[in-house]
């Protein structure tokens, strides 16, 4: 298995210098999400004392020409604090900072997708929309092979591996459980954790969080993991479909509710809000994978628990639809549903919005609406 040469270095060393005492200082991790929508990078600065608030921690910049967020000859890229947790690596009292990034014109960068979001979660705060995301990701090998697999075939089967015990079904259980703990530190809203049907494949779970929250959540959730991963030597992957074949790919669910579909005979506002993301397909798939659904295309086979990518279905406790409905929701006639379609490396922002959109703004067509005109 190949692995990090950090991975190697002694641990026990290093934790010889993270006892020192840092005095009154404080380090911040600023963490954003880079001109790929997908990928996350992070750098550290010193602060004079604890931030209480976010509000309270200072703007910074970064040389946007280096994350394919900018031209070399004007590269200078302004990170806005929005969101702060608690450091499980530095521990307290230092910070993880996610931030959104602005052009030099003070302009919201074309992969700062949380700007909009956030306009789109005020309009339905009434609503109180709420979310929950099982994101589904694969460990690798730094060769791209997954972590525990033969070096030269494949393991047994998809049946074991869910949920599965021992050495022989469970690989890389170690990641899992210094993410779950390091994630609870951080504050963020960890939900749970499971082994999924693919080998080295595993799912954690956030929410319920309301609004921008989710977004936050889940972006952090995701950097602590390849942080976590990194110290092990090996990859946390987001790809949809890591393995072709007759293995199941890798998605990000989506549960959903609101105030109203919480309450009594919430199922009708439920069966509405399907109703209107069935007329609406084409844009939330669109919206549910960075590259505007061929990324999905890989995964939406409809086969491996999941939709045909061309079709919408909906049904009660069905994974093969595109949308789910629980069968406890189904029985107590209020609750929330669950979107089978956006994928593992969806962004958590455009997910969300696009609910919104659809189920509480009533917005029809193949493109979202433009509020600001």
């Amino acid at each position: 298995m190949a692995t990090s040469a950090s991975s190697k270095l002694n641990k026990v060393v290093k934790q010889q210098y993270m006892k020192l005492p840092q005095g009154d200082k404080v380090q911040a991790t600023y963490i954003w999400v880079d001109g790929s929508g997908e990928e996350l990078r992070c750098k550290t600065r010193t602060l004079d004392c604890e931030p209480k608030t976010v509000e309270e921690l200072p703007e910074w910049n970064f040389d946007g020409s280096s994350t394919y967020q900018s031209e070399g000859s004007n590269s200078d890229m302004f990170l806005i604090p929005v969101a702060m947790f608690r450091d499980p690596f530095r521990k307290d009292p230092n910070k993880l900072v996610l931030c959104e990034v602005l052009k030099y014109n003070r302009k919201p960068a074309d992969t700062n997708q949380r700007h909009t979001s956030e306009k789109i979660m005020s309009m339905a705060k009434n609503n109180h929309p709420w979310f929950g995301m099982e994101q589904e990701y694969t460990l690798l090998g730094t060769d791209g092979h997954p972590f525990g697999w033969p070096s030269n075939g494949f393991p047994g089967p998809q049946g074991p591996y869910y949920c599965g015990v021992g050495a022989n079904k469970a690989y890389g259980r170690d990641i899992v459980e210094a993410h779950y703990r390091a994630c609870l530190y951080a504050g963020i809203q960890i939900s749970g954790t499971n082994a999924e049907v693919m080998p080295a494949q595993w799912e954690f779970q956030v929410g319920p969080c309301e609004g921008i929250d989710m977004g936050d959540h889940l972006w952090i959730a995701r950097f602590i993991l390849h942080r976590v991963a990194e110290d092990f030597g090996v990859v946390a992957s987001f790809d949809p479909k890591p393995i072709s074949g007759n293995w199941n790919g890798a998605g990000c669910h989506t549960n959903f509710s609101t105030k109203e579909m919480r309450e009594e005979g919430g199922l009708k506002v439920i069966e509405d809000a399907i109703e209107r993301l069935g007329k609406r397909h084409k844009y939330h798939i669109q919206a549910y994978d960075p590259n505007g659904g061929l990324d999905n295309a890989r995964r939406l086979t409809g086969h491996h628990e999941t939709s045909n990518i061309d079709e919408f279905s909906a049904g009660v406790a069905n994974r093969g639809a595109s949308i789910r409905i629980p069968r406890t929701v189904a029985q107590e006639k209020k609750g929330y549903f669950e979107d089978r379609r956006p994928s593992a490396n969806c962004d958590p922002y455009v997910v969300t919005e696009a609910l919104v959109r659809t189920c509480i703004l009533k917005e029809e067509g193949e493109k979202p609406m433009n509020y600001s005109k």
